[in-house]
């Protein structure tokens, strides 16, 4: 893979490209590091798979919603404008309809067109093109179980895998754009069984109702695997810009809700990364990181100092 310089010789900037099933999750999962590095001077790009048509108004307070998928969508779309600048991020769209959350025994079928029945190869073909006109260094999404069994996002891993895989591949999805391979893939792990049995003791320890009680004993029930963690990102300067995107999808998050119920004072103290698993690199690094771009920012500082060279001896 070769990482071109910006005109003048400089190294062109790092950018990084995040996949997400549904407008919301991109304020849920890697929020803090998404405006993080936005702010250090990198390009971030989200990529939102659907556009969350069928989620419900899950904010109490918020009134009824729109009846119609198409209703539901220009709210959705309203809401991800607000975050978007709340993080200092790109946002894109990847045209795909919101599967909704199955629910029942047995489970119904999905609806008809719908994003999780897509075949891999069609769902991932704008991503493709997507990452070859982006061009990310690294790229980031969910773990094969999608963090939970929604099927949008398994299906969101399923993509964001065969993009990364496929994007850099000549004889791949042709007419989609000049290859470009990434440099590291990684699994989003913000609900951590750690994490959330830290800021739960925590909270205990200080006399306060931790939000995580309930979940903690029946994800321990359930018996769910913990996966790696390989790479902590420190961010608790930027939890002010999360939390402004998650206030703006406000029909779905809850000022007084669950979002919002540790104290950020503690969540920082306690508390003040967020994690990754790095999937797939293509370049060395060493475990464990502190920052998405380890490994990166060598290989895109060393083509920018050489190509410098190379002119000052033209």
């Amino acid at each position: 893979m070769s990482v071109a310089p910006e005109s003048g010789g400089a190294p062109e900037r790092l950018r990084l490209m995040a996949v997400h099933a549904h407008p919301d999750d991109e304020s849920s999962k890697g929020a803090a590091t998404a405006a993080r590095y936005a702010a250090e001077g990198v390009d971030v790009l989200v990529v939102s798979c659907t556009g969350g048509e069928r989620g419900d108004v899950l904010n109490p307070s918020f009134g009824p919603g729109p009846t119609s998928l198409e209703g539901m969508r220009e709210l959705r779309r309203s809401e991800m404008a607000r975050a978007r600048e709340a993080l200092g991020v790109q946002q894109r769209w990847l045209g795909f309809v919101d599967s909704g959350l199955p629910e029942g025994d047995p489970l119904p079928p999905l609806p008809e067109g719908s994003f999780g029945l897509q075949p891999v190869e069609v769902a991932a073909r704008p991503l493709v093109e997507l990452v070859r006109a982006f061009r990310p260094h690294v790229m980031t999404t969910y773990d094969p179980s999608g963090g939970y069994p929604h099927p949008d996002h398994i299906m969101c891993h399923k993509v964001a895998f065969e993009a990364f895989e496929k994007a850099g591949d000549p004889s791949c999805y042709p007419g989609t754009g000049a290859p470009w391979e990434v440099f590291k893939l990684y699994y989003n792990h913000d609900f951590s069984l750690t994490r959330m049995r830290t800021i739960h003791e925590a909270m205990e320890g200080q006399g306060l109702v931790s939000p995580f009680g309930d979940w903690i004993e029946s994800r321990a029930a359930r018996e769910i695997p913990e996966r790696p963690v390989t790479t902590r990102v420190e961010v608790s300067a930027y939890f002010p810009q999360r939390d402004a995107a998650l206030v703006a999808h406000a029909s779905q998050i809850d000022p007084e809700g669950f979002f919002f119920a540790v104290p950020r004072d503690l969540e920082a103290d306690v508390w003040p990364w967020e994690e990754y698993e790095l999937a797939e690199s293509r370049v060395p690094t060493t475990l464990p990181e502190d920052d998405l771009f380890a490994g990166v920012r060598d290989v895109v500082e060393t083509v920018g100092a050489t190509v410098s060279t190379e002119g000052e001896h033209a």
